[in-house]
């Protein structure tokens, strides 16, 4: 029987834990799903920009062996990417719950420009 994957879920909390661990793994990728404007305007250090409503067009430059850390403004997008990235054969996909404005509104930092 074919079962649909779930994304997992994660806290900004446990983002940031991961992302201190994995700060120069190759294997670790954190992307961003937010449109260029809002990337520009504040940003997890060390991510990757995809928006969105590119994604499916560019799962095909994306290594599926890796992990990803999806994020975007709240929550939403990302969720979806996720479930657009594990239907199409990814299995290491998390999703950050709370998106950038949780990111920003617990500390962390984040980068512009």
């Amino acid at each position: 029987i074919f079962m649909q994957r779930k994304c997992k879920n994660i806290s900004v909390f446990e983002a940031h834990e991961l992302i201190e661990r994995r700060k120069n793994d190759p294997e670790f990728v954190i992307l961003d799903v937010r449109t260029p404007a809002e990337y520009e305007e504040a940003r997890i250090e060390g991510s990757i920009l995809i928006p969105l409503n590119v994604l499916p067009l560019a799962l095909s430059e994306l290594d599926k062996s890796k992990t990803y850390l999806v994020y975007c403004r709240s929550g939403n997008r990302s969720l979806k990417a996720c479930e657009i990235m594990l239907a199409n054969g990814f299995e290491n996909v998390m999703n950050m719950e709370g998106g950038i404005i949780e990111w920003v509104r617990q500390g962390f930092k984040v980068i512009s420009g």
